[in-house]
Protein backbone atom coordinates (compact mmCIF):
# COMPACT_ATOMS: atom_id res chain seq x y z
CA UNK A 1 0.00 0.00 0.00
CA UNK A 2 3.02 2.21 -0.96
CA UNK A 3 1.65 5.94 -1.60
CA UNK A 4 3.00 6.79 -5.53
CA UNK A 5 3.68 10.68 -5.98
CA UNK A 6 2.00 10.63 -9.46
CA UNK A 7 1.80 14.80 -9.29
CA UNK A 8 4.74 16.87 -7.83
CA UNK A 9 2.04 19.62 -7.86
CA UNK A 10 3.98 21.53 -5.21
CA UNK A 11 0.62 22.95 -4.23
CA UNK A 12 0.59 25.60 -1.56
CA UNK A 13 -3.23 23.88 0.09
CA UNK A 14 -4.12 21.20 -2.37
CA UNK A 15 -7.89 19.97 -1.65
CA UNK A 16 -10.97 18.62 -3.32
CA UNK A 17 -9.91 16.14 -5.90
CA UNK A 18 -13.02 14.39 -7.91
CA UNK A 19 -12.23 11.95 -10.12
CA UNK A 20 -14.25 12.06 -13.56
CA UNK A 21 -14.75 7.98 -14.78
CA UNK A 22 -15.87 9.53 -18.88
CA UNK A 23 -12.46 11.68 -18.81
CA UNK A 24 -10.07 8.94 -16.93
CA UNK A 25 -8.73 12.18 -14.73
CA UNK A 26 -8.73 13.70 -11.60
CA UNK A 27 -9.43 17.22 -10.62
CA UNK A 28 -8.42 18.92 -7.70
CA UNK A 29 -8.12 22.73 -6.46
CA UNK A 30 -5.10 24.56 -4.79
CA UNK A 31 -6.66 26.83 -2.62
CA UNK A 32 -4.73 29.96 -2.18
CA UNK A 33 -3.55 30.35 -5.47
CA UNK A 34 -6.98 29.56 -7.16
CA UNK A 35 -6.21 27.00 -8.99
CA UNK A 36 -8.24 24.14 -10.94
CA UNK A 37 -5.89 21.40 -11.78
CA UNK A 38 -6.56 18.64 -14.00
CA UNK A 39 -4.30 15.06 -14.33
CA UNK A 40 -4.99 12.84 -17.47
CA UNK A 41 -4.67 9.54 -16.00
CA UNK A 42 -3.70 7.84 -19.43
CA UNK A 43 -0.87 10.21 -20.41
CA UNK A 44 0.10 11.41 -17.07
CA UNK A 45 -0.29 14.99 -18.44
CA UNK A 46 -1.25 17.89 -16.18
CA UNK A 47 -3.35 20.89 -16.79
CA UNK A 48 -4.13 24.24 -14.58
CA UNK A 49 -6.51 27.14 -15.22
CA UNK A 50 -6.62 30.29 -12.42
CA UNK A 51 -9.59 32.07 -11.47
CA UNK A 52 -9.93 35.33 -9.55
CA UNK A 53 -10.44 34.32 -5.87
CA UNK A 54 -9.23 31.47 -3.65
CA UNK A 55 -10.89 28.35 -4.67
CA UNK A 56 -11.40 25.99 -1.61
CA UNK A 57 -14.06 23.15 -3.14
CA UNK A 58 -15.73 21.63 -6.46
CA UNK A 59 -18.30 19.26 -7.52
CA UNK A 60 -19.60 18.73 -10.85
CA UNK A 61 -22.04 20.67 -12.63
CA UNK A 62 -25.13 18.18 -14.08
CA UNK A 63 -24.98 21.08 -17.12
CA UNK A 64 -21.39 21.38 -17.49
CA UNK A 65 -18.16 22.45 -15.71
CA UNK A 66 -17.86 22.75 -12.09
CA UNK A 67 -20.08 24.08 -9.14
CA UNK A 68 -17.46 25.91 -6.23
CA UNK A 69 -17.15 27.36 -3.32
CA UNK A 70 -14.83 30.22 -3.39
CA UNK A 71 -14.01 32.93 -0.75
CA UNK A 72 -17.39 34.66 -1.26
CA UNK A 73 -20.00 32.42 -1.89
CA UNK A 74 -21.32 29.57 -4.79
CA UNK A 75 -19.78 29.83 -8.32
CA UNK A 76 -19.85 27.89 -11.80
CA UNK A 77 -16.53 26.91 -13.49
CA UNK A 78 -16.09 26.54 -16.97
CA UNK A 79 -12.31 26.18 -18.22
CA UNK A 80 -11.11 27.78 -21.09
CA UNK A 81 -8.24 27.25 -23.86
CA UNK A 82 -4.99 28.53 -21.96
CA UNK A 83 -5.39 28.65 -18.30
CA UNK A 84 -8.70 31.13 -18.42
CA UNK A 85 -10.86 29.91 -15.32
CA UNK A 86 -14.24 31.53 -15.76
CA UNK A 87 -16.28 31.85 -12.77
CA UNK A 88 -20.12 32.62 -12.80
CA UNK A 89 -21.51 33.74 -9.65
CA UNK A 90 -24.26 31.57 -8.64
CA UNK A 91 -25.17 32.80 -4.67
CA UNK A 92 -23.18 34.51 -2.18
CA UNK A 93 -23.24 33.99 0.97
CA UNK A 94 -23.20 36.58 4.22
CA UNK A 95 -19.76 35.52 5.99
CA UNK A 96 -19.59 37.02 9.47
CA UNK A 97 -16.50 39.15 8.99
CA UNK A 98 -14.85 39.98 6.24
CA UNK A 99 -11.45 37.95 6.57
CA UNK A 100 -13.41 34.66 5.89
CA UNK A 101 -13.71 32.34 2.75
CA UNK A 102 -15.77 29.01 2.39
CA UNK A 103 -13.34 25.85 2.59
CA UNK A 104 -14.40 22.04 2.61
CA UNK A 105 -17.70 21.19 0.47
CA UNK A 106 -19.25 18.68 -2.36
CA UNK A 107 -22.80 17.35 -3.11
CA UNK A 108 -25.23 14.93 -1.06
CA UNK A 109 -26.60 12.17 -3.04
CA UNK A 110 -29.32 14.08 -4.51
CA UNK A 111 -26.77 16.78 -5.28
CA UNK A 112 -27.48 19.68 -3.36
CA UNK A 113 -24.22 21.46 -2.56
CA UNK A 114 -22.86 21.54 1.02
CA UNK A 115 -19.51 24.46 2.25
CA UNK A 116 -18.53 25.03 5.48
CA UNK A 117 -16.70 28.67 5.95
CA UNK A 118 -14.02 29.29 8.07
CA UNK A 119 -12.02 32.42 9.58
CA UNK A 120 -8.63 32.35 7.05
CA UNK A 121 -6.29 32.85 10.13
CA UNK A 122 -6.83 29.84 11.79
CA UNK A 123 -4.31 31.22 14.79
CA UNK A 124 -7.57 33.03 15.56
CA UNK A 125 -9.29 30.39 16.93
CA UNK A 126 -12.82 31.82 15.96
CA UNK A 127 -15.65 29.84 16.23
CA UNK A 128 -17.54 31.82 13.09
CA UNK A 129 -17.80 28.98 10.76
CA UNK A 130 -21.30 27.99 9.30
CA UNK A 131 -22.03 24.78 7.04
CA UNK A 132 -24.10 26.13 4.13
CA UNK A 133 -26.49 23.98 2.10
CA UNK A 134 -26.77 25.49 -1.59
CA UNK A 135 -29.73 24.04 -3.96
CA UNK A 136 -31.38 25.26 -7.29
CA UNK A 137 -33.39 27.90 -6.50
CA UNK A 138 -32.81 28.71 -3.18
CA UNK A 139 -29.89 30.99 -1.53
CA UNK A 140 -27.74 29.30 0.56
CA UNK A 141 -28.71 28.11 3.86
CA UNK A 142 -27.10 28.40 6.94
CA UNK A 143 -27.29 24.96 8.46
CA UNK A 144 -25.17 24.92 10.61
CA UNK A 145 -22.86 27.24 13.25
CA UNK A 146 -19.79 27.32 15.14
CA UNK A 147 -16.66 26.00 13.77
CA UNK A 148 -13.52 27.26 13.73
CA UNK A 149 -12.47 24.67 10.65
CA UNK A 150 -15.19 22.71 9.28
CA UNK A 151 -14.15 19.75 7.29
CA UNK A 152 -14.47 16.07 6.84
CA UNK A 153 -17.83 16.50 5.10
CA UNK A 154 -19.18 13.18 3.77
CA UNK A 155 -22.11 10.99 2.94
CA UNK A 156 -22.95 7.37 3.56
CA UNK A 157 -23.54 5.37 0.69
CA UNK A 158 -27.82 5.21 1.17
CA UNK A 159 -27.25 9.16 1.57
CA UNK A 160 -28.58 8.82 4.99
CA UNK A 161 -25.83 9.46 7.55
CA UNK A 162 -23.61 12.64 7.22
CA UNK A 163 -20.38 13.56 8.58
CA UNK A 164 -18.42 16.49 9.69
CA UNK A 165 -15.19 17.42 11.18
CA UNK A 166 -13.46 20.33 12.72
CA UNK A 167 -10.02 20.26 12.30
CA UNK A 168 -8.84 22.82 14.08
CA UNK A 169 -6.67 21.73 17.12
CA UNK A 170 -8.68 23.27 19.96
CA UNK A 171 -11.65 20.80 18.35
CA UNK A 172 -10.79 17.99 16.10
CA UNK A 173 -13.56 16.11 16.37
CA UNK A 174 -15.85 14.33 13.58
CA UNK A 175 -19.85 14.02 13.88
CA UNK A 176 -22.08 12.27 12.84
CA UNK A 177 -25.92 13.15 11.60
CA UNK A 178 -29.09 11.54 10.63
CA UNK A 179 -29.56 13.17 7.52
CA UNK A 180 -33.45 13.66 5.35
CA UNK A 181 -32.72 13.05 2.00
CA UNK A 182 -35.73 14.59 1.20
CA UNK A 183 -35.63 17.82 2.59
CA UNK A 184 -31.69 18.12 3.06
CA UNK A 185 -31.95 18.50 7.23
CA UNK A 186 -28.97 17.06 9.30
CA UNK A 187 -30.31 15.94 12.99
CA UNK A 188 -29.21 13.71 15.82
CA UNK A 189 -25.76 15.39 16.16
CA UNK A 190 -23.66 12.82 18.00
CA UNK A 191 -19.47 12.25 18.03
CA UNK A 192 -18.35 9.89 15.58
CA UNK A 193 -14.64 9.99 16.54
CA UNK A 194 -12.37 12.23 19.05
CA UNK A 195 -9.46 12.34 17.15
CA UNK A 196 -8.07 13.60 20.10
CA UNK A 197 -7.32 9.73 21.00
CA UNK A 198 -6.24 9.31 17.38
CA UNK A 199 -2.85 10.67 15.35
CA UNK A 200 -3.36 13.35 13.33
CA UNK A 201 -6.09 16.08 12.98
CA UNK A 202 -9.32 15.20 10.58
CA UNK A 203 -9.30 16.76 7.06
CA UNK A 204 -10.75 16.17 4.25
CA UNK A 205 -12.95 12.67 4.21
CA UNK A 206 -14.31 10.11 1.66
CA UNK A 207 -16.60 7.44 1.74
CA UNK A 208 -16.23 3.73 0.37
CA UNK A 209 -18.51 1.33 -0.84
CA UNK A 210 -18.71 -0.70 2.30
CA UNK A 211 -19.71 2.62 4.27
CA UNK A 212 -16.68 3.36 5.59
CA UNK A 213 -15.26 6.71 6.44
CA UNK A 214 -12.02 7.93 5.21
CA UNK A 215 -10.18 10.65 6.83
CA UNK A 216 -7.16 12.50 5.95
CA UNK A 217 -4.82 12.98 9.11
CA UNK A 218 -2.93 15.89 9.25
CA UNK A 219 -0.04 16.91 10.57
CA UNK A 220 0.45 13.06 11.16
CA UNK A 221 1.00 11.72 7.45
CA UNK A 222 -1.90 9.12 7.29
CA UNK A 223 -5.30 8.50 5.80
CA UNK A 224 -7.08 6.23 8.79
CA UNK A 225 -10.30 4.30 7.94
CA UNK A 226 -13.36 4.09 9.92
CA UNK A 227 -15.98 1.82 10.37
CA UNK A 228 -19.93 3.02 10.78
CA UNK A 229 -19.43 2.13 14.29
CA UNK A 230 -16.42 4.90 14.64
CA UNK A 231 -13.56 1.92 15.25
CA UNK A 232 -10.41 2.90 13.61
CA UNK A 233 -9.88 -0.25 10.87
CA UNK A 234 -6.79 1.08 9.21
CA UNK A 235 -3.84 3.95 8.50
CA UNK A 236 -2.12 4.04 5.65
CA UNK A 237 0.75 6.68 5.06
CA UNK A 238 1.97 9.12 2.44
CA UNK A 239 5.42 10.24 2.42
CA UNK A 240 4.08 14.26 3.23
CA UNK A 241 3.36 15.86 6.90
CA UNK A 242 0.15 17.33 6.00
CA UNK A 243 -2.29 15.00 3.60
CA UNK A 244 -5.75 17.10 3.25
CA UNK A 245 -7.84 15.19 1.23
CA UNK A 246 -9.22 12.00 -0.29
CA UNK A 247 -11.00 10.59 -2.95
CA UNK A 248 -11.48 7.26 -4.90
CA UNK A 249 -10.74 7.14 -8.62
CA UNK A 250 -9.69 5.01 -11.03
CA UNK A 251 -11.42 2.31 -13.40
CA UNK A 252 -12.18 0.62 -10.83
CA UNK A 253 -12.71 3.05 -8.61
CA UNK A 254 -10.18 1.18 -6.25
CA UNK A 255 -7.88 3.79 -5.98
CA UNK A 256 -7.28 6.45 -3.24
CA UNK A 257 -6.36 9.59 -4.44
CA UNK A 258 -4.31 12.04 -1.62
CA UNK A 259 -3.79 16.13 -2.38
CA UNK A 260 -1.57 17.93 0.52
CA UNK A 261 0.17 20.96 1.95
CA UNK A 262 3.24 22.45 0.85
CA UNK A 263 4.37 25.20 3.80
CA UNK A 264 7.74 26.76 3.56
CA UNK A 265 9.09 25.11 6.05
CA UNK A 266 8.68 21.62 5.26
CA UNK A 267 11.06 18.96 5.25
CA UNK A 268 9.47 16.26 2.70
CA UNK A 269 10.37 17.32 -0.81
CA UNK A 270 7.26 15.89 -2.11
CA UNK A 271 4.81 17.70 -0.10
CA UNK A 272 2.01 19.96 -1.86
CA UNK A 273 1.83 16.79 -4.29
CA UNK A 274 -1.43 14.56 -5.52
CA UNK A 275 -0.51 10.76 -4.05
CA UNK A 276 -2.03 7.33 -5.12
CA UNK A 277 -2.69 4.55 -2.36
CA UNK A 278 -4.56 0.56 -3.12
CA UNK A 279 -6.68 1.16 -0.28
CA UNK A 280 -8.08 -2.33 -0.64
CA UNK A 281 -11.59 -1.65 -0.94
CA UNK A 282 -13.61 0.32 -3.74
CA UNK A 283 -15.04 3.93 -3.52
CA UNK A 284 -18.40 5.50 -4.98
CA UNK A 285 -18.59 8.04 -7.65
CA UNK A 286 -18.75 11.11 -6.58
CA UNK A 287 -22.92 12.81 -7.58
CA UNK A 288 -22.98 16.00 -9.18
CA UNK A 289 -24.46 19.28 -8.41
CA UNK A 290 -28.14 18.66 -10.13
CA UNK A 291 -30.46 21.93 -11.54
Amino acid sequence: MQAELIVDARNAVGESPVWVPEENALYWVDIPNGVLQRWDAAHGLVKRWKGAQMLACIARHNQGGWVAGMETGFFQLNTHDGDRLEATALASVEHTRPDMRLNDGRCDRQGRFWAGSMVLNMDANAAEGVLYRYATGETPRAVLHDFVTPNGLAFSPDGRTMYLSDSHPSVQRIWAFDYDTDTGTPSNRREFVDMNHHLGRPDGAAIDAEGCYWICANDAGLVHRFTPDGRLDRSLSVPVKKPTMCAFGGSQLDTLFVTSIRDDNTQYSVAGGVFALNPGVKGLEEPTFTL
